[in-house]
């Protein structure tokens, strides 16, 4: 059965400041337990701000090293999900019920990806 990875994308100016409100964490956790009791959810999370991220970048041989925050990026990858699901089809259901979580004011984008095997 393929896997997908839904890279969740969030612009980290638009969230609130005091984080996912409770009925938001309520509904997911939900939604998380609906979609593990079914065998599609592999493995989730959520990342910390790009503030304390670091990207590292390989160019012309030489490695860079460079620490957030990261004020060039307008979406920042925010989360993700794996899942194992049957197709494109059941993994962009479950991709948009996970949207659909979210209070209206949020701005978020999930690019879905099937994991190359073999």
């Amino acid at each position: 059965m393929p896997r997908y990875l839904s890279l969740v994308r969030i612009d980290e100016n638009s969230t609130p400041a005091e984080g996912p409100s409770e009925e938001l964490m309520r509904k997911m956790g939900e939604l998380i337990e609906e979609i593990t009791k079914a065998g599609v959810m592999l493995d989730t999370a959520g990342l910390t701000p790009t503030a304390q991220g670091t990207r590292v970048h390989w160019e012309g041989g030489r490695i860079s090293v460079t620490d957030g925050p990261f004020t060039e990026s307008k979406e920042v990858v925010g989360g993700y999900a794996l899942m194992q699901c049957k197709d494109k089809a059941e993994a962009l259901e479950w991709t948009k019920r996970f949207l659909q979580v979210h209070e209206e004011f949020w701005t978020v984008t999930c690019e879905v990806r099937e994991i190359a095997e073999g």
